[in-house]
């Protein structure tokens, strides 16, 4: 067995090059402890870079690339590309990978969401040499070899297929997302059971695939627990193999600018019930103009769940849940580069749903006249505000939302401002906005019991 020590000693060029990192193990936890949650951002030979350097020992590193499930060019791209990553390479076996990762104490993840691919690893400050270089051969040197596509890729791909089939609230939110934006964001997030994956997917439309996504103007490498400068250096040092541009003749990732639709899905299920309730909703802080605060306050302030125990909180669809038994609520904006979906999820039995769906709609029509007490509105302006700090602070969810605002909109996601844009919402903003959801088209999926699951018109909405 390789021990650590000789891992890093070997010939490796990412490896050989640790020796020039250990200035940052040598400065320890006091240094660190100078950094700040605010991003520092960069560009490296054509590759977009963003670093905090957050006190401790390890660090998280990202690679955050445009495409999600809206810019696959068939179904299940984006499911097959996330599964190749960290497969064999050209001089390193997958087998190989695994080991020395473990002897270094590390971890890797892949996922996606409708936007982005990212792929990443945490692991010990010193190792950041390794790891860039480890994502940089992920991108510009994966084998997509056919036995690795057969064996273990296909097969995690229907899995992930199967999972979801007794889901209801994922149909549902793959439902909503689909009534409302028909194509790009209302793609499903996987591959559904019924799609013909052998027409669409094998391992050389993957390889195209990945040549289009790994190209430097599509992706950015985003760290937390590292400084900018080192960051930098061994980015530059690892990706010069990356394609500059895109692959001559290959299809761009682009897709269409987001058009709101609105209408209703009904779908039967015998394995529980869901009625999403969704309106067009604020796109990230990072979009521009189309970034609207008041709606992160009116998910709040709509809400669903407590963050106190034994209390059912302030939200409005608190109370209503309190009700009715066996029902639970969420509140969720939906946020992308150019477009949002705001959504209330309600699960539960359908006879509640039901009765639960029209009052959940009443309260938001109470928000629309003003009805609301100043006090309710206060409390949810400070509750979107944690929820939005605390969202930015946690490491991964930090990551994709600093990679996506560089790679679709060159501008990293920093928590002060969404704080500020938060705290300037206005009862009036509030109103309007509730005003605005109701007078439109709305987005309606019912999954579960449709006997008893309501239309949208039962309940006040329009579609």
């Amino acid at each position: 067995m390789i021990s650590r020590s000789s891992l890093r000693q070997s010939a490796q060029s990412g490896l050989s090059r640790r020796c020039c990192a250990q200035a940052v193990h040598r400065r320890g936890l006091a240094a660190a402890a100078s950094g700040s949650f605010q991003y520092r951002t960069g560009t490296v030979d054509g590759i977009k870079v963003a670093s905090r350097d957050l006190a401790g020992p390890t660090t998280t590193l990202g690679l955050v690339a445009k495409a999600g499930t809206r810019y696959e060019f068939f179904p299940g791209f984006t499911e097959g590309l996330e599964k190749f990553a960290f497969k064999s390479q050209q001089h390193r076996s997958a087998l190989r990978i695994t080991r020395e990762v473990e002897l270094l104490g590390g971890e890797l993840q892949a996922y996606h969401s409708r936007e982005n691919i990212v792929i990443g690893a945490k692991f010990m400050r010193e190792d950041l040499p390794y790891f860039v270089e480890l994502l940089a051969d992920v991108a510009a040197k994966t084998k997509y070899s056919d036995h690795e596509f057969q064996e273990e890729v296909v097969p995690t791909v229907k899995l992930a297929q199967k999972s979801i089939l007794a889901d209801t609230k994922e149909f549902a939110i793959n439902s909503a997302h689909g009534v409302a934006f028909h194509r790009g964001l209302g793609n499903p997030l996987h591959p559904t059971s019924s799609t013909p994956l052998v027409k669409y997917l094998n391992e050389e439309y993957l390889a195209a695939f990945g040549q289009a996504v790994y190209s430097k103007p599509n992706f950015a490498i985003v760290a937390n627990g590292t400084e900018q400068e080192e960051l930098s250096k061994w980015v530059g040092e690892f990706f010069t193999e990356t394609p500059s541009e895109y692959p001559e003749g290959a299809p761009k990732l682009e897709s269409d600018p987001t058009k709101y639709y609105g209408g209703e899905e009904r779908i039967s299920h015998a394995s529980g019930n869901t009625v999403v309730l969704a309106f067009p909703g604020s796109s990230a802080h990072t979009a521009g103009s189309s970034y609207k605060p008041e709606i992160s306050v009116l998910a709040a302030l709509l809400g669903g769940e407590s963050g106190i125990k034994w209390s059912p909180g302030f939200s409005l669809m608190a109370k209503v849940a309190s009700k009715h038994p066996g029902v639970r609520i969420s509140t969720k904006n939906h946020a992308y580069s150019d477009a949002g979906l705001l959504c209330i999820t309600l699960t539960g039995p359908a006879q509640q749903l039901r009765l639960a769906s029209a009052e959940a709609v009443q309260h938001l029509k109470a928000i629309g006249t003003g009805e609301i007490s100043d006090e309710d509105i206060k409390k949810a302006t400070a509750a979107a505000k944690f929820n939005a700090l605390e969202a930015g602070q946690k490491i991964e969810a930090g990551i994709e939302l600093t990679g996506a605002g560089l790679v679709h909109g060159d501008k990293a996601h920093q928590m002060d401002d969404v704080a500020k844009g938060i705290d300037g919402v206005t009862p009036a903003q509030l109103k309007k906005a509730a005003k605005t959801l109701l007078e439109g088209k709305a987005s309606v999926s019912s999954v579960g019991d449709l006997f008893l699951l309501p239309y949208a018109e039962d309940i006040g909405l329009k579609i």
